[in-house]
């Protein structure tokens, strides 16, 4: 990265007119107000107490919202303005569906809309990124970055192992606990998984309790946004800008790199960057983002009218993301679930009386109980599994050398490191949570309490893409291709049998009656069961919403869009923070890895400029 000397030098010897003419001027432009936005730009506010920091977001501050700070109500804005309500193009392989594929318009982005899992791969899945070429990316790195995140409040169900004492996300075991989930892990031991009381230190296989982002202080959601732990957020050199898209990037040509000038907004206002221009729009904007400034795949960026400034092939390509499905059973009627806040309203304002004032409340809770497994721990033989890896392997969508590569680690990840990585997650939801929808009014089972299992599989082959689709205005065209090898649908199919056979196993199946999701008589036990499973699984199978890849950090020769400084190739002063370059998507819930890449990016930002 160039330094401030040299980039003023670049700008004085090249065509500055774009920066000259700007309404406004600031050092470091961070395009979204999100996770890793927020988090980057508070830390160079920090650390480069003599610059001016401005960070544009595209949707309101929301700071009061309960929707997003009640613990209890996460999930309630998925859907509403905080939401931008993407979806994909139809998946022909999964039912033609158009899957939701929701993303944070808020200040605080998908922090503040996710249901606030705080979790990490294994040690050997963020060791792969540096193997793939991108020096200095790897556990050691990482951890460091992700604890200077974390504050993690100690409980007696957890160990010590690779979480936090000093960061500005603060973090806890859950202090609401219904009764059924103390059935969790004695279930999961049951079937022959161990309890993990450390699976944030690197191996996060086993059966656990784990943290989520929640202000010990208050109970609050703790995100990236108004957050005491980043006060400077509030410092004089950072300002925050809501409710404004940009438009473009704007960019003179110099010496063979394209170098930033600042950015043009919706309404054609311009503000200058002296330093650089830091794109955190997530995987399904960043991407779109280059392309509307001009640097992508030529042909796609001539079909929508824009000049090509830079052909970077791989910009909005190796879209990755993990998939669930997920079942629900109905409890004994001396179980009380979450699902009681749906139709007891006198019982539901009691409760968040309760959270208002601080005391324990129904409104405290979050899916705290978790497993990571390996497909050998679920299925007394994989070959069959195996074999459609391999299959899946030899048999890419694409001709891009980022997704032969990425088919490769995925299939070392089987071969040779299957006591290792997690290929299934499976967490403990209480309350209903699916496809087929709580019983509606007039429903005789209104008023019925469920609990739900979710599986997700934390290495699908299939890959996809993300793309402009004409202007700022219009959606992008998301196309993950689901289910696009036949691997994918048995994974979830072998989870999906799964999760009926932990709700069948003591002692969690004296909590239950019926099976409300799928349900005996949508998919049974008898010789037409696996067609069954698998027709389930291409009509209900759904996103768990962990886009990533689509600004790979990965060599250019393998289609790659940044290099390990986070630089865009091609430019002298553009970064990507965000989770779009993380080259393979890793088995865990991905706002621990943004939050380390951001705190990553802003030292190596800081050094080049203080």
């Amino acid at each position: 990265m160039t330094s401030a000397l040299s980039l003023l030098v670049l700008l004085l010897l090249c065509d500055s007119t774009q920066a000259i003419t700007a309404n406004s001027s600031y050092d470091f432009i961070v395009v979204g107000g999100g996770t890793a936005g927020l988090a980057v730009a508070s830390r160079l506010s920090q650390g480069l107490p003599g610059k001016s920091i401005l960070v544009i977001e595209a949707g309101p501050d929301a700071p009061d919202e309960p929707k997003i700070n009640v613990p209890g109500m996460k999930g309630s804005t998925l859907g509403t303005s905080y939401d931008w309500n993407f979806t994909t193009v139809p998946q022909p392989n999964a039912g033609n569906r158009k899957w939701g594929q929701n993303r944070g318009k808020v200040l605080g982005g998908s922090s503040a809309l996710n249901l606030m899992t705080w979790d990490r791969s294994s040690v050997y899945e963020y060791d792969i990124w540096e193997t793939l070429g991108n020096s200095g990316w790897n556990w050691q790195s990482m951890i460091a970055a992700m604890l200077k995140v974390e504050t993690f409040f100690h409980s007696s169900n957890y160990g010590t192992a690779g979480v936090g004492s000093t960061g500005p996300i603060q973090t806890l075991i859950n202090r609401f606990v219904p009764t059924h989930q103390n059935y969790w892990i004695p279930v999961m031991e049951a079937l022959g998984i161990k309890n993990n009381l450390n699976s944030l230190g690197g191996n996060p296989l086993g059966v656990m309790f784990q943290p989520s982002n929640i202000r010990n202080s208050d109970y609050k959601r703790s995100y990236a946004a108004h957050n005491p732990g980043y006060p400077s957020v509030a410092s004089s050199n950072l300002e925050i800008l809501t409710s404004t898209r940009v438009k473009k990037v704007n960019f003179v040509q110099c010496r063979g790199n394209l170098v930033a000038t600042g950015v043009t907004l919706e309404d054609n206002t311009t503000i200058a960057a002296t330093g650089e221009v830091i794109l955190s729009s997530g995987s399904l904007q960043s991407p779109g983002l280059l392309e509307l400034s001009g640097i992508g795949n030529s042909s796609i960026l001539t079909a929508n009218g824009i000049p090509t400034l830079l052909d970077l092939p791989g910009v909005g390509e190796n879209l990755q993301d993990h998939i669930r499905i997920q079942s629900s059973y109905q409890l004994h009627s001396n179980y009380t679930s979450f699902d009681i806040l749906r139709f007891n309203a006198t019982f539901a304002a009691d409760q968040l009386a309760l959270w208002n004032s601080n005391n324990v409340s129904m409104y405290d809770y979050t899916g705290s109980g978790y497993s990571f497994l390996t497909w050998d721990q679920i299925v007394s033989n994989d070959s069959a599994l195996l074999s459609l890896a391999k299959t899946a392997a030899v048999n890419p969508l694409t001709s891009s050398p980022a997704e032969k590569t990425r088919a490769k680690v995925l299939l070392d990840y089987l071969e040779n490191k299957s006591n290792v990585v997690p290929q299934l997650e499976i967490v403990f939801s209480d309350g209903y949570t699916g496809v087929k929808g709580y019983p509606a009014v007039g429903n005789p089972l209104r008023g019925a309490e469920y609990f739900t299992l979710i599986a997700a599989v934390q290495h699908p082959f299939s890959i996809g893409s993300v793309h402009i689709n004409s202007s700022i205005d219009t959606a992008p065209l998301i196309n993950p291709n689901y289910f696009s090898h036949e691997y994918d649908i048995q994974a979830i199919v072998t989870a999906a049998k799964f999760l009926r056979k932990i709700a069948n196993t003591a002692p969690l199946s004296q909590a239950w009656s019926v099976e409300y999701e799928p349900g005996l008589d949508v998919v049974g036990n008898g010789t037409d069961a696996d067609a069954q499973w698998r027709d389930y699984a291409i009509n209900n199978t759904l996103t768990i919403y962990h886009p990533v890849g689509t600004c790979a950090m990965l060599p250019r020769s393998q289609h790659g869009v940044v290099d390990s400084s986070l630089t865009v190739y091609g430019t002298q002063n553009v970064r990507v923070v965000d989770a779009s370059v993380i080259p393979i998507l890793v088995s865990a819930h991905i706002q621990t890895a943004v939050y380390g890449i951001a705190e990553r990016a802003a030292a190596m930002i800081i050094s080049a400029w203080e």
